[in-house]
């Protein structure tokens, strides 16, 4: 069984454990960065980008995260999905730079503004998992704002991509954890 971790610095990464638990691979939570070596794939959950930055930045985990991303894969929702993107706007702040992405913080609104979502997800992505719509949980979530080279849009919402996937990386602007489908962490776990 490939071994997946989960950043667990901020957010809601427990909702992430349990999501791989459910698409069944075991999680380990990640405080520091001695355990990525025996890692086989990471999540960046979702929480405030900004007070992640600092986390990693305390922990010595910023560039060993930027590292392990350019050898394994990565996924990362929400806040995460911001941290993954080369660049960021409103405001322009560091990332991992790890996904040919423009992301805009906040975009959707405020936190009264969050909202759940149907979406109809591109066929590529329901051939790779299994046909249907998918529930997708916006909680002052990012909008994806250019999209590079090489990078597959697998869900749109009001005509912006919510799921990405470039190579071996993920990135969504929602919260996939925070429903029953697995689809999304079972997309990710075929990537280790």
């Amino acid at each position: 069984m490939k071994t997946v971790g989960v950043l667990a610095l901020q957010g809601d990464f427990a909702a992430h454990g349990a999501a791989l638990e459910r698409a069944g691979a075991a999680p380990v939570y990640v405080r520091e960065r001695e355990q990525l070596a025996a890692l086989d794939g990471l999540i960046i959950p979702g929480g405030e980008s900004t007070t992640m930055l600092k986390l990693l930045g305390y922990d010595g985990l910023l560039d060993a995260l930027v590292e392990f991303g350019r050898h394994k894969p990565v996924f990362g929702t929400c806040a995460g999905a911001i941290l993954m993107a080369s660049h960021v706007l409103s405001p322009a702040q560091e990332s991992l730079g790890l996904m040919d992405l423009d992301i805009e913080r906040n975009a959707y609104g405020r936190q009264i503004d969050s909202r759940v979502a149907v979406l109809e997800p591109e066929p590529e992505f329901q051939e790779r998992t299994a046909p249907g719509k998918l529930e997708a949980v916006f909680i002052r979530a990012p909008v994806i704002r250019r999209v590079g080279g090489g990078t597959k849009v697998l869900a749109w919402y009001a005509g912006d991509p919510v799921l990405v996937e470039n190579g071996a990386h993920l990135a969504a602007t929602f919260h996939p954890e925070l429903t029953r489908d697995t689809r999304v962490h079972a997309l990710f776990l075929e990537k280790l």
